[in-house]
């Protein structure tokens, strides 16, 4: 047996995910009437109840409450027999205005306010981080296969929940795939699947297994890919019908491995959902992303890791290292080096370099904020593969 690789990903239906979803959705509404708007939204659900608590600094005016019930609708809580229904849960909020102490750190970046200094650095990190992006030539979208596959899964799940071919699937659900990769490195075949999926209980276990496995894995997985040894895992408790929030209470940002790269590569511990772009663990994660994936479909490598680190009110990095795993095709610290010719770095240049002051950060609240096919987001386009090119 060659090596094993597992990455999971869950639907817009698990805990979390509500969770995520009801935080950037809050961003959303109130980037749209103040696209300068300071936030840090995060979201609690359980069985009844949304919790919305953080900081918010806005001219804006929006309804959390009917953002938070209008999101949980979408997704399909609408009846009491899920234990959570958006009509009916209690929604609570406490929020408070960004910190003075850090604003001064983030309106105007420390580099600006040193003796001598004419240039403006614009704002400042909001905060300290390490951030990692990774890209891979694997796949077309530039994902891990692993992660790429797990999510098809997921997107799929929800579409035959949502355009009634599998009537009786609840929100909550989750898939998990197991790649085995030869001795060169190249994706061999699917090893395991595992799919758990919340379900009305006037369904049988025989039925589910059969249904998920002829409407959800078959046709999203490529079939060369499957072969006799390839184990199923559906349901593998027997019963999955109390779910969501009434399951498992969920939390903004408990899901970061699935946001990202399904554990390939290493994560600095920042979530994204629910920060405007001033806060680095988002703008310069989706940045970092935009570098390794131009980087590797420039040819500088096969697969590739960067890190930038931040220090908060400073608006430069105060580190940018690269591993390409050996797969280099010129020395690491030329990379460094064309990364810092090419890419500007700074928050407010991020932030403008993507065009991240916009509404557009609901969608990304499930199903992955990298590889996105069925979605337009500035970090993954390929527009700077020209320039490194000619910086080499």
């Amino acid at each position: 047996m060659g090596r094993l690789f597992t990455s999971e990903s869950v639907t817009e239906g698990h805990p979390d995910k509500i969770a995520d979803q009801i935080s950037d959705a809050i961003l959303d509404a109130l980037i749209e009437q103040d696209p300068y708007s300071r936030v840090a939204a995060e979201t609690t659900v359980a069985t009844g109840l949304a919790l919305i608590v953080g900081e918010i600094t806005t001219g804006a005016y929006v309804d959390i409450a009917e953002i938070a019930r209008d999101t949980i609708r979408e997704i399909g809580y609408v009846n009491n027999q899920d234990g959570f229904n958006a009509d009916s849960i209690a929604v609570l909020t406490s929020i408070d205005e960004q910190s003075a102490d850090i604003a001064l750190g983030v309106d105007k970046a420390y580099e600006s306010k040193q003796e001598g200094v004419t240039e403006d650095f614009g704002t400042g990190a909001g905060d300290q981080g390490i951030i990692f992006g990774y890209a891979t030539d694997e796949t077309p979208e530039y994902l891990p296969p692993a992660i790429s596959l797990a999510h098809r899964l997921t997107r799929q799940l929800t579409k035959v929940r949502k355009d009634g071919t599998l009537s009786y699937l609840r929100p909550d659900g989750k898939s998990q795939v197991t790649v085995e990769f030869d001795d060169a490195g190249n994706v061999k075949r699917i090893h395991t699947i595992v799919i758990s999926t919340q379900h009305s209980e006037d369904v049988t276990l025989e039925q589910i297994r059969r249904d998920i496995i002829e409407y959800v894995i078959r046709p999203v997985i490529p079939n060369d890919l499957l072969d006799e040894e390839t184990i199923y895992y559906v349901n593998p408790t027997g019963r999955f019908v109390i779910g969501g929030p009434q399951g498992d209470a969920g939390l903004t940002g408990r899901k970061i491995i699935v946001d990202t790269y399904g554990g390939t590569g290493r994560h600095g511990g920042g979530a994204f959902s629910g920060k405007d772009p001033t806060k680095v663990d988002r703008s310069a994660a989706y940045a970092a992303r935009w570098v390794a994936k131009n980087l590797v479909a420039a040819g500088l490598a096969k697969k590739i890791e960067v890190e930038f680190a931040y220090a908060i009110g400073v608006a430069r990095p105060v580190s940018v290292a690269v591993d390409t795993f050996g797969t280099g095709t010129v020395p690491e610290e030329q990379i460094v080096e064309v990364i810092n010719k090419v890419f500007d770095l700074r928050p407010a240049a991020i932030i403008n370099a993507l065009d991240l002051r916009r509404p557009i950060y609901k969608q990304t609240a499930a199903y992955g904020h990298f590889g996105r096919t069925d979605i337009d987001l500035p970090w993954e386009k390929l527009d700077k593969v020209d320039e490194i090119k000619h910086n080499l």
